[in-house]
């Protein structure tokens, strides 16, 4: 599977949101790559990582974030189950579950139905160990500031405006992927 394929299919060429998007998944891909490669006792899937990071916000062309060039109907947190039901269409479930889960740290229903947020109403954290480092490196990139990495206490403090449970799982990723 070749993830530009599926990212040519939905975005017009020389879009500035194309250009947006593959610069932030590329950046998110090869962090991810690079904690995987530093910890061969865990056994990661490779090939599998770097499809799943480089299509892991396919689904922003779907949200209003009209700062990053999102014309859509969607509150940009709909992006990932809306890129889950993409790649789900296109034949890709795994890599599906990686854009349902890979929002803030991961989102747990008790946080969906206590904030009502306009997502479905299920677990969306990240399971696998593959779901989890692409989830922890994307934490270090945004799509305003392309051209740089947020630091630990950054990207950090970016999850707790969201609360606990997140920053827990982030520092356990430190641990684990670091």
């Amino acid at each position: 599977m070749n993830p530009i394929d599926l990212i040519n299919k939905y975005y017009p060429e020389d879009s500035e949101l194309k250009h947006i998007l593959i610069t932030h998944s590329r950046s998110v891909t090869d962090k991810a790559l690079d904690m995987a490669r530093r910890h061969p006792e865990l056994e990661l899937d490779l090939q599998f990582i770097e499809e799943a990071a480089m299509l892991h916000d396919i689904g922003i062309f779907q949200t209003d974030a009209k700062e990053i060039y999102c014309f859509g109907t969607h509150p940009y947190i709909c992006h990932g189950y809306l890129g889950s039901e993409l790649l789900k269409a296109e034949g890709y479930p795994r890599h599906a579950l990686v854009c349902e889960r890979h929002t803030g740290a991961g989102i747990s229903l008790q946080r969906i139905e206590e904030q009502n947020l306009p997502i479905p109403h299920r677990e969306m954290i990240p399971l696998s160990l593959e779901e989890q480092i692409i989830c922890f490196a994307d934490k270090f990139f945004s799509k305003t500031h392309l051209d740089r990495e947020k630091s630990i206490e950054k990207a950090r403090k970016s999850i707790e405006k969201h609360g606990e449970e997140g920053v827990i799982r982030f520092d356990t990723w430190c641990k684990l992927f670091l």
